[in-house]
């Protein structure tokens, strides 16, 4: 599949049932674009989790950090809308032992303008939104 954003190649994943509330509709699961980061539901969803760190090196390879962290970068086109969802998977990533401005960070080193979103812009809202 395409990303319908830039054209770029997707990967889907599950996403667990305690997550699907960070998604918009009722989708089971969810497609990251490897060129851009967009994020998009994905209706049919493989079973297993695709390794993550083959999008890139910022993402923990550990599936309980992975899909919140490519969920708050999905939700990042909006800070005003998302607050709250937003906050949710901060704080759930920084559970997990990772910090979640640091993948920011990384990131945007990594992809840069190509990125949905400007990730080193949004990551500095978040810092004064915390």
């Amino acid at each position: 599949m395409a990303c319908p954003d830039c054209g770029g190649d997707l990967v889907s994943f599950p996403v667990p049932s305690d997550l699907q509330q960070y998604l918009p509709g009722d989708a089971p699961g969810a497609s990251v674009c490897r060129s851009c980061l967009a994020l998009h539901p994905e209706t049919e969803p493989p079973t297993d989790f695709p390794d993550f760190t083959d999008l890139d090196g910022a993402i923990p390879d550990a599936d309980g950090t992975a899909v919140p962290l490519l969920l708050l970068v999905g939700l990042l086109d909006s800070l005003a809308m998302h607050r709250d969802e937003i906050t949710a998977l901060l704080e759930r990533i920084e559970r997990e032992g990772v910090d979640p401005l640091l993948a920011l960070d990384r990131l945007d080193a990594s992809y840069g303008e190509a990125a949905h979103v400007d990730l080193g812009r949004r990551r500095r809202q978040l810092e004064q939104l915390l």
